[in-house]
């Protein structure tokens, strides 16, 4: 394999990076992200409260609503530890997989992507913060609008969007003619990166990341910014507003998408003994203080 150069991380195919179904996973790969409807589960019931409530309330409206509200900045200003270590306290209300802190999660990913690319530091950096945007939970945002899977809005709904069939009755944008089509407020093949996402932590940690000035390459940051959005990188939706450069993005999403989904498990790193090499990335890419 071709090592990537530092200064031009995207040199390198990253079809070459591809690698095998993962083995390290601790269960089957088909136990993963299971969003059966079970009301006697009270993990798969929080689940779905969760995802209703925010197919409900996900409109262009209430979506550029956040970008006024979030976009200034101005609701924190600390270190990258240290909202890491906010995520302490945060149990992602949408993830059937795991019912830990966040900030263990963060550490299963980033171990795994290190393991596997040890020369790639910055992709270890992104595995580590890619669910950082979370920390809008803590200052007035609820889950819904934080957590899960994420979708355009202004254009006609996946099918393979969970919980598709009934989850967005009452979302007023599926009864507005300039939203519910197939292309809605779009244009063909306008390019992913110029479509309008629902409001969650990766549009917003993508956001913090470019207002902060992060030398991060550019794909380290579209990693995080399109993570949740499965029903085009895992389901082949949306096809129709790719643009040739998003082929790339999303060849790097799936392989960035082993480590954030099949890393989870009731295995706890030891983060006290990882902290000064995550500390170093930090300095080299994010440091100081950040402004959420």
């Amino acid at each position: 394999m071709r090592i990537i150069l530092e200064e031009h991380p995207h040199l390198l195919d990253p079809s070459e990076l591809l690698r095998p179904e993962p083995l390290f996973a601790d269960k089957e790969l088909s136990k993963f992200r299971d969003y059966s409807v079970d009301e006697n589960d009270p993990i798969k019931e929080r689940v779905r409260r969760t995802y209703r409530l925010m197919h409900k309330n996900q409109t262009v409206d209430f979506v550029k609503s956040r970008h006024d509200e979030w976009l200034s900045f101005d609701h924190w200003e600390g270190t990258i530890r240290e909202g890491l270590e906010k995520l302490n306290e945060l149990v992602d209300e949408s993830d059937p997989d795991i019912d830990l802190p966040n900030i263990i999660h963060a550490f299963q990913a980033a171990e795994r992507a290190r393991d596997e690319f040890p020369e790639l530091d910055w992709l270890h950096l992104t595995a580590l913060i890619h669910d950082l945007g979370k920390i809008m939970a803590f200052y007035g945002e609820e889950q819904w609008s934080v957590v899960g899977d994420t979708f355009p809005v202004g254009c006609l709904w996946s099918d393979n969007i969970v919980y598709r069939n009934d989850s967005f009755d009452g979302n007023d944008d599926g009864e507005n003619p300039k939203y519910n089509t197939k292309y809605g407020m779009y244009e063909p093949n306008c390019g992913i990166q110029n479509l309008i996402m629902s409001w969650g932590h990766d549009e917003y940690m993508y956001r913090v990341l470019k207002h902060n000035k992060s030398t991060l390459p550019d794909i380290a940051c579209n990693i995080i910014r399109y993570h949740s959005f499965y029903p085009w990188h895992s389901s082949g939706d949306y096809q129709h507003f790719s643009a040739p450069e998003d082929e790339e993005i999303k060849k790097w999403v799936l392989i960035f998408n082993r480590y954030d989904l099949y890393t989870k498990s009731a295995k706890v790193p030891n983060i006290d003994e990882l902290w000064p090499y995550y500390q170093s990335l930090i300095d080299k890419y994010c440091p100081g203080i950040i402004k959420f």
